[in-house]
């Protein structure tokens, strides 16, 4: 038994008691309790440009190591057979590498976004522009570490197949490489979202 059954049983779980409460409250006429907008409004809007600031760089970096030791541990393998091999393949710990520098991009946009100011001087069309940029502002964040948290294992399982074929034969290496910088324009277009979901947004 691995970790997955564990896991599966905790997520079934999980779920059954949340469903299980829904319904209660759904039959027992109670189902104003359910309320997503009074979970969106009662946390700050500073709060929610910080998580998506956190989540921008956090995810963005787990997604470059994650792709970094995929890939790093077929290049250093494959090295022992074909040692030429380990100069050139070290273009995929480079557009790893990349994807957290995208991350890094958004993250100092976020912040420089933020402005802290006393709340009871703003009036309430201020305090809901505020809601509005923090919301834009952790869209942004999550967007960005979504994608590149998928655009670093997607590069790290491309770079491994790339070292091993290239062991093989050195032909191979030019047309798989190919494969990995369209793999790596994923996160690119992760940022370019992220820009357009954040652009003129700021916390005031």
């Amino acid at each position: 038994m691995g970790y997955g059954a564990p896991l599966g049983y905790f997520s079934f779980l999980w779920t059954g008691i949340v469903v299980a409460l829904g319904l209660y409250y759904v039959l027992s006429g109670q189902a104003w309790r359910i309320d997503i907008g009074w979970f969106l409004t009662s946390i700050n809007p500073y709060m929610w440009a910080s998580l998506g600031n956190a989540l921008s760089i956090g995810l963005s970096v787990v997604g470059a190591a994650w792709g970094m030791s995929i890939s790093g541990v077929s290049i250093i393998g494959g090295g022992v057979k074909a040692p030429r091999i380990k100069t050139k393949n070290l273009i995929s710990i480079i557009l790893c590498e990349a994807v957290a520098i995208y991350g890094l991009i958004i993250a100092i946009v976020i912040s420089g976004a933020i402005q802290h100011t006393d709340d009871t001087l703003l009036s309430l069309n201020q305090i809901a522009a505020n809601y509005k940029a923090g919301y834009a502002l952790f869209a942004g964040g999550i967007t960005v570490g979504m994608c590149n948290l998928i655009c670093g294992i997607t590069v790290g399982i491309v770079g491994s197949g790339a070292a091993l074929a290239d062991a093989q034969s050195g032909s191979l290496f030019v047309k798989i490489l190919i494969v990995e910088i369209f793999a790596s324009a994923i996160g690119l277009f992760g940022l370019i979202v992220a820009i357009i979901q954040i652009s003129g947004q700021r916390i005031q």
